[in-house]
């Protein structure tokens, strides 16, 4: 094994990487998969082999690997002004474009942009912006944040309470108080015999509303969803959800925050998932594709009405009190304000809507296997569910770690997907993927899958 060997890449990275998501004994036993070179949907390790990402490395590399715009934008404004920040009402000319591009092109009227560095940050100052609101307007109690069962937010202290997954709070003491979780809106799994998406959602969207009464309305400052839930198992809301969930915000006065850290940018066809959902939301948290992952950059877009509340909060305590050293950084905002550019150029809308067929053909075909309960998606996007019984819907032990040991045979094979809850495996290659590189990636996994059941038949 290459990290028995001490010099060796994988030997110094068990030695003294401390890996996020990972299961450290595990790797200690088998050391990384290191990667080295990528160009456009494929990235290779450091034998050469070649994989195609099927994930977009986390959901983020939309423009793939190796384009060139994007790093003579970074060679650019690192020679120009590497750093600089953008505190006490000092500015660099990237973020000022980024900011009046992104409100420009925001999927509904938004006011003004706070840049952090990932979605995690974007999510964690969405927290702090719900309570400075309400503090402002004169409702201390009104701080309690809902969100939902399988929901993903990141993982900081604040951002990793709002996500519902529970291998995100175990052993850290989280979620912290004020934080809440209503429903996981899955039809799949959650809906009762004979009930209509419509009426899972009518369900759903009452006891929202019973929690809010239970807590008291006057303490429920915000409610936070992304268009489909990602991370949590590439999840579409059921027909009709957020029709019945955003009248309930706006009887109660409930900032509604959209997390369009997954779905912004094109991944569905539509610019935002706010757009291909008709959503109204208050306040926005983007990243990832924001600067196809090229930099680290996030951001926060506030309406016009929460907006005037911060301003006020700013008159009343002298500054506007919160922010990173990175705020805005000149590069990724360059890289950033490139991105978008590009994505204009290529009208990568236009080109995700024409393969979309394709992929979800591809995708959707699996539905019949013997060991797939469903398969989901939208646009660019999508996962299958494996289950030990299709009648009854039940997935495997999770002792038995079935999708993680299918993500490994699909490496075998050259692709590169994700194990997520629920035995998902979720498929989110780069936007600029052609329609016979989708069929190749569905043909590895085929092919992986084929072995997963040979080595379950053994078993």
């Amino acid at each position: 094994m290459k990290h028995s060997t001490p010099n060796s890449l994988q030997a110094k990275d068990v030695r003294s990487h401390l890996h996020p998501f990972t299961n450290l004994a595990q790797l200690e036993e088998t050391g990384p998969l290191v990667f080295n070179r990528g160009e456009g949907i494929y990235v290779y390790d450091d034998d050469g082999k070649r994989y195609i990402e099927g994930l977009s490395g986390l959901w983020c590399a939309s423009l793939g690997f190796g384009e060139k715009r994007l790093v003579a934008a970074a060679t650019r404004q690192l020679e120009a002004l590497p750093f600089y920040h953008n505190f006490a009402g000092k500015a660099v000319e990237p973020s000022i474009e980024l900011a009046d591009y992104l409100i420009e092109h925001a999927p509904v009227p938004m006011s003004k942009v706070f840049f952090t560095n990932s979605g995690s940050e974007a999510n964690d100052t969405q927290v702090k912006l719900v309570w400075y609101y309400n503090n402002i307007l004169g409702r201390p109690q009104k701080k309690k944040i809902i969100a939902r069962r399988g929901g993903y937010h990141g993982i900081t202290v604040a951002s990793g309470s709002l996500t519902g997954l529970q291998h995100a709070h175990n052993g850290f003491d989280l979620p912290i108080a004020g934080i809440l979780h209503t429903d996981c809106p899955h039809h799949y799994h959650h809906a009762r015999d004979g009930e209509s998406e419509r009426e899972f959602s009518a369900r759903l969207a009452a006891n929202l509303e019973r929690l809010i009464e239970q807590e008291g309305p006057d303490t429920i400052g915000g409610f936070i969803a992304e268009p489909f839930l990602g991370a949590g198992g590439v999840i579409e809301p059921p027909e009709g959800y957020f029709e019945a969930i955003m009248p309930i915000l706006e009887r109660h006065d409930i900032l509604f925050i959209v997390d369009e850290v997954i779905s912004g940018f094109f991944r569905t066809g539509d610019r935002f998932g706010t757009q291909t959902y008709g959503l109204k939301p208050d306040m926005i948290s983007v990243a990832k594709a924001l600067s196809a992952a090229y930099q680290p950059i996030g951001g926060v877009m506030v309406s016009e009405k929460v907006y005037q509340v911060l301003l006020e909060g700013s008159r009343r305590y002298g500054t506007f009190g919160t922010g990173f050293t990175y705020s805005g950084h000149p590069v990724p905002a360059a890289v950033a304000l490139e991105t978008q550019r590009i994505y204009d150029d290529l009208k990568i809308g236009d080109h995700v809507k024409a393969v979309t067929p394709r992929f979800q053909s591809r995708l959707h075909a699996f539905a019949d296997h013997p060991l797939i309960g469903e398969t989901r998606g939208l646009g660019l996007i999508g996962a299958v569910e494996l289950v030990e019984d299709k009648a009854a819907r039940r997935n495997f032990d999770p002792a038995r770690k079935v999708a993680p040991r299918l993500m490994a045979l699909a490496a075998d094979h050259g692709l590169i997907v994700r194990a997520l809850p629920n035995d998902a495996v979720a498929f989110c290659p780069p936007l600029i993927i052609e329609t016979a590189q989708i069929d190749d990636m569905f043909d590895r996994f085929g092919r992986a899958l084929d072995d997963l059941t040979q080595e379950m038949a053994r078993a």
